[in-house]
């Protein structure tokens, strides 16, 4: 029978050392919250209990972000180190039995891939309590992990209580664990610091290997996956490698960078094979590129759904839209919440579309405004014209269809119709329906009143 597993994810620390009002693990990379990272982590485990740990000054702030979250809460009272952090989580757990993993919540860069290794290998070993160590290139802060002659651990020991020859340990700490339930009972074993205050987690070791239990330290994995974040220049770093990491996965799968230093890619987007990407390029949220797509510089896309060969020019917006294959967007256009680009159509330069449908084929190049509007198949609308959809109270549709022709500088005031193979003469205000195959022009007569410009100049000079 296979072991249930639940995660405790420690997460109470203010986090001063970022000096800032949001609490450290809500602070974002790439425009996710780090813990977010985390807990995505987790959920590849498929665990039965998820349960973050808040603090009072963060308890507010996380379970909104976290509401969403099929996530549980524990409340550490007051803040008195990583082990009374674990203790607080007792009730969340109660009655249950099996391995109970316990990760910090400023770890965003670790894997699930690394998780279930470890899990792996803890159960395999038979061990009461695990720790998933690594070396450092630079141990210092970290805790060194003591072993005896026969490499057998002995305990982990803290930077500020550690001698001369321990600090020279680059085996350390990752912070993240793995308790066999029936061995937390021996958190409340743990003495309190002298020098800290605080109880320390990293103390279980000596603790739970002083009473018999077997203690498993597997040294393995990617120092950068376990990058705790403290100041705002460790979350700059930690984004550089989650940005580094993620382009090397596009790259095996055959998307092409101009810059890749520039280019800002969400967890969740997913990119088909043969798409160019330029610099200054943002993909976000629950985004889908297709394949042979080209984006130009300065774009950014969120959660959109982009088709195959599609060309999205220069400083182009895209935000919760969907663009069918073959289309051609921008350059400086934007297309916002609920618009949909058929196959083969063009949106230009200073086009803005809006809960819009844009048919196939159909064409609007150049400072034009559609919103609230289906466009038919092959419609060519004109430079400067504006679907007029508010009326001060309430938004209307305007329908322009199949093999419609607007000229430029053309107001369709909504509701109206503009039926197939219409045309709209520019410069022209329309407020009522067109019918199929008409012609409608609605402009002041031309008049020409021959010498005005002299006599206007004769009468400046008197």
């Amino acid at each position: 029978m296979k072991k249930a597993l639940a995660c405790v994810v420690l997460a109470a620390g203010q986090g001063t050392r970022m000096k800032s009002s949001i609490p450290k693990v809500l602070h974002t990379l790439n425009g996710i919250p780090m813990i977010h990272y985390v807990l995505r982590a987790l959920a590849g485990l498929r665990p039965e209990r998820v349960v973050v740990v808040v603090g009072r000054d963060n308890r507010k702030a996380l379970e909104e972000a976290l509401g969403s979250d099929a996530v549980g809460f524990a409340l550490q009272r007051s803040p008195l180190g990583t082990a009374h952090a674990l203790m607080s989580a007792a009730r969340a757990l109660g009655g249950f039995e099996g391995d109970v993993l316990v990760i910090n919540g400023d770890t965003p860069l670790v894997s699930t891939g690394t998780l279930r290794r470890f899990i792996t290998r803890h159960r395999r070993a038979r061990r009461g309590l695990s720790l998933i160590s690594f070396v450092a290139a630079d141990p210092a802060g970290y805790g060194r992990i003591i072993r005896d002659g026969s490499g057998n651990p002995l305990g982990i020991r803290e930077e500020g209580d550690a001698t001369a020859e321990e600090k020279a340990v680059k085996e350390v700490n990752s912070g993240i664990y793995l308790f066999d339930s029936g061995t937390l009972p021996l958190l409340k074993k743990i003495r309190l610091n002298d020098k800290k205050g605080e109880y320390y987690l990293t103390d279980i070791l000596e603790v739970a290997s002083g009473r018999g239990i077997r203690c498993g330290v597997f040294c393995f994995g990617d120092e950068t996956e376990f990058i705790g974040i403290n100041t705002r220049e460790e979350l700059l770093r930690a984004q550089r490698l989650l940005r580094e990491r993620t382009v090397r996965y596009w790259l095996e799968r055959d998307v092409s960078f101009m810059d890749e230093t520039s280019v800002y890619i969400h967890p969740d987007v997913v990119i088909g094979r043969g798409t160019r990407l330029y610099p200054n390029v943002y993909l976000e949220g629950d985004t889908t590129i297709g394949s042979g797509c080209v984006i130009y510089p300065d774009v950014r896309i969120t959660d959109s759904t982009v088709g195959d060969g599609v060309t999205i020019k220069d400083s182009s917006v895209v935000e919760s839209a969907e663009i069918h294959d073959d289309a051609v967007i921008g350059p400086f256009a934007r297309l916002r919440p609920g618009t949909v680009i058929m196959k083969d159509a063009k949106i230009g330069n200073f086009v803005e579309v809006k809960a819009s449908t844009v048919g196939e084929g159909a064409k609007a190049q150049h400072l034009s405004y559609i919103g609230d509007a289906d466009v038919g198949r092959n419609v060519n609308i004109g430079a400067g014209t504006i679907t007029c959809n508010y009326d001060g109270v309430k938004k209307h549709r305007t329908v322009i269809e199949e093999g419609a022709f607007i000229g430029s500088d053309t107001q369709l005031v909504a509701p109206v119709r503009v039926e197939k193979g219409a045309y709209v003469g520019a410069g022209s205000t329309i407020t009522r329906d067109v019918p199929a195959g008409a012609l409608a022009i609605s402009r002041s007569r031309e008049r020409h009143i021959r010498g005005w410009a002299g006599r206007k100049k004769k009468k400046r000079k008197r």
